[in-house]
Parts: C-alpha cells; sequence; structure tokens
C-alpha cells in the first residue's frame, strides 16, 4: 500500500492513534504511540526515539534512531477501542544518517534474505510455538486453566480464550492453520499458516502479546517460558522451512524420486543447519529455562540427528501429500518461542545456505528413538548432543564465524554481553532444590 492508502484507511477505521512497534535485541516489543494526525508525518520522515534506552541498543552518543512503518503491517488493534481506535504498524529502524540500522533485528533478516535472493530462493516457514495458559492465583503457585492433555477437548473457558486469541489474530490479519491441546495440562499450540520468513516473524511478535492480552481479559497468564515448572511438558516451537526457487517458481526442496521426498538442495540445506546448529542454539534457545526444556525424556530434541517420522530427532522431514510438491519441507524442533524470530530466522536460514554454497551432506538419517539408544550406539553412529547450558552456547557462538557474521560485530558484542550477564545472574542463585537437598544434609 501507498501512504495515502494507509491515511484513508486509517480514517476509514476511525482510528484515533497508532502504535509504532519495533523488537529490541531480545524479541520484546517496544512502541511509539503518536496520534494519528501525525501519521503522514511519520510515514513520509519517521519518528525519532532514544535508542540508549532500549537493551542491546545503540550507546548514549549514538542513541538517536528513528522508526519507519513498514506500511504492509498495518492492522487495527482489536482490544485498543477506548477514546479512539489505535493501529499498529511495524517499524524498520535507521540510524541519523539515514541508513538501517546495524542492530535492529528486523534489519539482520533482510540482509540474510537479500543473500537468498542473491542465490534464487525465497525462504518460507510455518512456526508451532507453544504456551500454558495458568489461572492467575499467586502466591498459591500456577494452576493450569484445564488437566486435559494432547488432542484433548478443550474446558470451556479453555475454548473461549483460544477463540478469543485467533479472533484477535484474524483482525491483524493472521490466518491460523489450526489450534489444538497441547501434552501439558493448560498446554496449548497455535499453528500459523506457512509464509514468508519476515511475514511470519511479525505475526510471531503479535501472536505472542495478543495471546498475551486475551489471556489477562480471562484473569488468565500466558506464558511461552520454554519449561514454567518441574515435571510438565516444556514449550518449544517447532519449525517448519523450505526453499522456493524464484526463478522456476517451485520447491526447492522437493524431489519424488527421493525416499524422503527431498531434493539435493534440502539435503544440503539440513546439512549446514546441523553443522552450526550448536551456535544457533544461542539465537534458538537463547534463555537459562531453555536448556531445561531440552533434556532427554519430555520430547524435546537433545542429539543433533535427522529422521523421518522420529519425533526424537533434530530435524524431521514430516510426511506429505505426493500430489502437494509445495509442501515439501523439513521441521527444526528446538527452537522455543523466547527466541527473537527475526534474529532465529536469520541464523536459521543463514546455515542452510552454506550447506547449500558449499554441497554439504548431512549424515545418515537415525529413524531409532535417539533416546533409546546406548553410549556405544551413539558413538558409532557419530550422534554429537546440543548446549545443556546457555553458558555452553554462549561459548559455541564465540567459536562460529558463520553465526557471528550474522549478527555484526555491532550486534554480537552487546548479545554476548547481555547474555553472559544474564547467565551470572543465574549462577548466583540459590534454588529452592539445594535448600531441600543440602540445608539438613550439611
Amino acid at each position: 500500500m501507498e501512504a495515502q492508502e494507509i491515511l484513508e484507511r486509517a480514517k476509514k477505521d476511525g482510528v484515533g492513534f497508532i502504535s509504532l512497534q519495533f523488537t529490541d535485541l531480545l524479541g520484546v516489543v517496544k512502541e511509539v504511540i503518536i496520534p494519528v494526525e501525525k501519521l503522514g508525518e511519520a510515514l513520509a520522515n519517521g519518528v525519532w526515539f532514544d535508542g540508549s534506552s532500549i537493551e542491546g541498543f545503540a550507546r548514549i552518543q549514538e542513541s538517536d534512531l528513528f522508526l519507519k512503518p513498514d506500511l504492509t503491517t498495518y492492522a487495527v488493534v482489536p482490544w485498543l477501542t477506548e477514546n479512539g481506535k489505535t493501529a499498529r504498524l511495524i517499524c524498520n529502524i535507521y540510524g541519523a544518517n539515514g541508513e538501517p540500522y546495524e542492530g535492529d533485528p528486523r534489519f539482520i533478516l533482510t540482509t540474510v534474505i537479500a543473500e537468498a535472493a542473491e542465490m534464487g530462493f525465497r525462504y518460507d516457514v510455518g512456526p508451532e510455538p507453544e504456551f500454558y495458559l495458568f489461572k492467575k492465583d499467586e502466591p498459591a503457585g500456577k494452576t493450569p486453566i484445564d488437566y486435559g492433555s494432547y488432542f484433548e477437548l478443550s474446558s470451556a473457558e479453555g475454548y473461549q480464550v483460544m477463540k478469543g486469541i485467533i479472533a484477535a489474530l484474524k483482525t491483524f490479519g493472521i490466518n491460523v492453520e489450526a489450534s489444538h491441546h497441547e501434552v501439558g495440562h493448560g498446554q496449548y499450540e497455535i499453528d500459523l499458516n506457512y509464509g514468508h520468513c519476515l511475514a511470519m516473524a511479525d505475526e510471531l511478535l503479535t501472536l505472542k502479546y495478543t495471546a498475551k492480552k486475551i489471556a489477562q481479559m480471562y484473569s488468565l497468564e500466558a506464558t511461552f517460558m520454554p519449561k514454567p515448572a518441574m515435571g510438565i511438558a516444556g514449550s518449544g516451537m517447532h519449525i517448519h522451512q523450505s526453499l522456493f526457487d524464484i526463478k522456476a517458481k517451485r520447491n526447492a526442496f522437493h524431489d519424488e524420486k527421493d525416499e524422503y521426498g527431498l531434493s539435493k538442495i534440502a539435503y544440503s540445506f539440513i546439512a549446514g543447519q546441523m553443522k552450526h546448529i550448536k551456535a544457533m542454539c544461542v539465537i534458538l534457545c537463547p534463555t537459562v529455562n531453555s536448556y531445561k526444556r531440552l533434556v532427554s525424556g519430555f520430547e524435546a530434541p537433545v542429539y543433533i540427528t535427522w529422521a523421518g517420522m522420529n519425533r526424537s530427532a533434530l530435524i524431521r522431514v514430516p510426511k506429505w501429500f505426493k500430489q502437494k510438491q509445495e509442501s515439501a519441507r523439513i521441521e527444526l524442533r528446538c527452537p522455543d518461542s523466547t527466541c527473537n524470530p527475526y534474529l532465529a530466522f536469520a541464523v536459521m536460514l543463514k546455515a542452510g545456505l552454506d550447506g547449500v554454497k558449499n554441497n554439504l551432506t548431512p549424515p545418515q538419517p537415525v529413524e531409532e528413538n535417539v533416546y533409546q539408544l546406548d553410549r556405544e550406539s551413539l558413538i558409532s553412529k557419530k550422534v554429537d548432543v546440543l548446549p545443556t547450558s546457555l553458558w555452553e552456547a554462549l561459548n559455541e557462538l564465540k567459536k562460529s564465524k558463520l553465526i557471528q557474521e550474522v549478527l555484526g560485530g555491532h550486534l554480537l558484542e552487546r548479545y554476548i554481553t547481555i547474555k553472559t550477564k544474564e547467565w551470572d545472574e543465574f549462577k548466583t542463585q540459590v534454588t529452592p532444590w539445594e535448600i531441600n537437598k543440602y540445608l539438613d544434609v550439611y
């Protein structure tokens, strides 16, 4: 849409305010609110803000940044109607020199998208974020909204909340492919329609704050925390992915003659992601809590393997109808929703393209349940493991030239600083487990 179309649409929608949104380095949504009368100026010249106060952004001496709205992201926020409706626009960030800001996560993704386009590819993804709905009953603890399990019928309240979330997402122009109850009590999953990675990153952020807002309306709390309680199923975000051949106008991952239905490009893409996955983890699984989910026994991947229907594999090749060649894809199973989706898709794409550029070949698939293999079998199959902590993942990042290249020097330095601080804070904590384990014994 053109700027004039946006102005006319805002007038037609009865909009009084505009929420200009962007994310900090960690993927937390930030906003600047302007009256609709300032929208024309914002579209023409951008809106200045102080970047020095945003997590991971500019230092004080280089803090003048400005927002330029992406016109394709215009949508009316369904729950902000008091004193005039509010529309949101997701923004790109620019520096005082008028150039894209190198610390903008959205810019990082667009840079890798451009690299893929030069190779003749478009990167499409289909995220499947999981989350819990808890009752707000503190200090008693987190009580789930229901006690259902995988694919069971939701409780009446759970059904109403999920309908509310899906309806709100539709207002934003986001079409949900499916939703269902997950394994954990009060745990749900929403699957977004497959699409271009930049649009999907935008939709993921919208989904997260929409789910939280609708849950609040029912006096509930929606959390995308990977492991919100001990002994329950973790919340991950499996991501389906494929490359589209722009010139040939077809799915570049498809080969009907292959056993798995995958092309050589797809296999090289898998190999690239497997090669770089340890360093990618600090972006895909970016919190201390992420590694409480990545343990054996809860369906989360631990071992660096790929397979067909084997759900213990890191990368899985889902089944699809043979007549739907466009559905050929692979599924990466380690990410969780605490990641910044722009950075996550950027490193996933970069790693896969590295495999394609260098004609890499993945190891043999492991179709057995990897969790049940003994040490000797794992060694014989040369099966490696993911990092077991944020600290291990950080160290892998420091060794990876490719992932460092994606982030760039500016963002890399700040990311390492922020995550090192998070790990140091965690190290000093004395947990209830330690008190119960040691206090009376020693």
